[in-house]
């Protein structure tokens, strides 16, 4: 699938294109300014880019108001299909974010619910109570998303709200051609609504990407042949950071034996999990790493481990923006795309790992583990790749049997020999692929 062999860029519209923060009802074509990026994103390396939400929505995007409109703060559908053609035209494919599992109270359906109650065709869209009282004084209960009541709960149980939301999917393939869809709080969402998505949207395009946001447990119980192609990797995200902060590789190298190891126990062997080190929920990775000379090391594990990469604007220069500031800093409006050493970095990790089978399909192998230290291999269709990262602020030579003589490093294009010990130079990573 495209996907596997990706980099994604992620873009949260609303906070980007500096629209208010509620919904003034004012079109303004804000999505425009996606275009002037396009070149930016591809210097990066990236090919696809995941739009968190940007239907009609309330306030913040996650309580959507209309499936098939773009929210006004944003543009017309006309604006976002132009934007969906030239991104398209760059070879940059297009991911939305598909928030199915509830909905805002400016929703139509609901809102018709609040004014005719048990007159109301949509009365079984959700979880109503008509004998009790919401926040808002509605004068009826209804089920919100873990305790938020700005968030409407959908009965995904109801054909009519699972038809309705196949053919607003359908309107997005079939209008903007779409190239995918990441489901909001996957984890709460109907098994059996999902297995249904899948079909419907395989039918729609065969590598019809489907993305589930996914924070604890068996990830595997929606990413698998019936459900799910990935899930976002919370379990890595968390040890990514925190190895280099707490100088302890054996926390990021256990996670990824544990899930993609060759142990017959592996969790997610042969899948693609969504790897991050920062998105629209959390810090920024500047803001969280305590020794910014581990930012590159960073994102060299993150692009060199198995999964597919994924960028959060404005954090490949390096913002430091603090989930302690608020959601407002995390999905900041830059006026213009910095492109600086950090950025030139990632565009390195993108490129050797869009064209290396070993990276894209590769399984997890630990051949050195230190505090400070570790090489894994990742190894498909014959290539090798070992992937070696030194936190210390002084070099490393590591001894174990490479299997080769000789290596080029995929990030610098530098020889590297194996002779006499592997010398892994201070505050560097490396993607070794190995002579045949």
């Amino acid at each position: 699938m495209w996907a596997f062999e990706s980099v994604f860029y992620q873009i949260y519209p609303l906070g980007f294109c500096g629209a208010p923060f509620e919904n003034d009802g004012v079109l303004t074509p804000r999505i425009k300014k996606v275009a002037g990026w396009i070149p930016h994103i591809k210097k990066l390396g990236a090919n696809a880019v995941y739009f968190s939400p940007l239907f009609e929505s309330d306030t913040h995007g996650y309580n959507t108001r209309d499936f098939r409109t773009v929210d006004r703060r944003l543009g017309t559908n006309e604006d976002f299909a132009e934007l969906c053609r030239l991104l398209h035209e760059e070879g940059i494919r297009i991911v939305l974010d598909g928030v199915f599992n509830h909905v805002g109270r400016g929703f139509y359906q609901f809102q018709d619910v609040v004014r005719n109650r048990e007159n109301s065709r949509y009365l079984n869209w959700f979880h109503i109570d008509l004998g009790g009282n919401s926040h808002y004084n509605d004068g009826l209960w209804y089920e919100g998303w873990e305790g938020h009541y700005d968030l409407v709960r959908l009965n995904l149980r109801n054909p009519e709200v699972v038809s309705h939301i196949l053919e607003s999917v359908r309107f997005w393939a079939e209008e903007f051609d779409i190239d995918g869809l990441r489901l909001d709080v996957a984890y709460c969402l109907d098994f059996d609504f999902v297995k249904e998505l899948r079909r419907f949207t395989e039918g729609l395009k065969p590598e019809f990407f489907l993305l589930g946001e996914m924070l604890h447990g068996d990830y595997s119980r929606m990413v698998n042949y019936e459900m799910l192609h990935s899930a976002t990797n919370y379990e890595c995200y968390k040890g990514l950071y925190s190895s280099f902060n707490s100088r302890n590789m054996f926390e990021i190298i256990h996670s990824l034996n544990r899930q993609f190891g060759p142990e017959h126990w592996t969790l997610y062997k042969g899948l693609h999990m969504l790897s991050f080190v920062d998105n629209h929920d959390v810090s920024r990775i500047a803001g969280n790493l305590s020794n910014m000379a581990h930012l590159p090391l960073v994102y060299a594990l993150c692009f060199g481990m198995p999964g597919i990469p994924c960028v959060y604007y404005g954090s490949e220069w390096g913002d430091k923006a603090m989930k302690s500031e608020g959601d407002p800093a995390l999905r900041a409006c830059f006026a213009a795309p910095v492109f600086n050493e950090l950025s030139g970095y990632i565009a390195k990790l993108a490129a050797a790992k869009k064209t290396s089978k070993a990276l894209n399909y590769g399984g997890f192998r630990s051949v050195v583990l230190t505090n400070m230290q570790c090489v894994f291999e990742r190894q498909a269709d014959g290539e090798r790749v070992l992937v070696a990262v030194n936190m210390d602020d002084e070099d490393y030579t590591a001894h174990f049997d490479a299997g080769c003589g000789m290596a080029v490093d995929m990030i610098s294009g530098e020889k590297f020999d194996f002779g006499g010990g592997s010398v892994l130079k201070a505050n560097r990573a490396y993607f070794l692929q190995m002579e045949k």
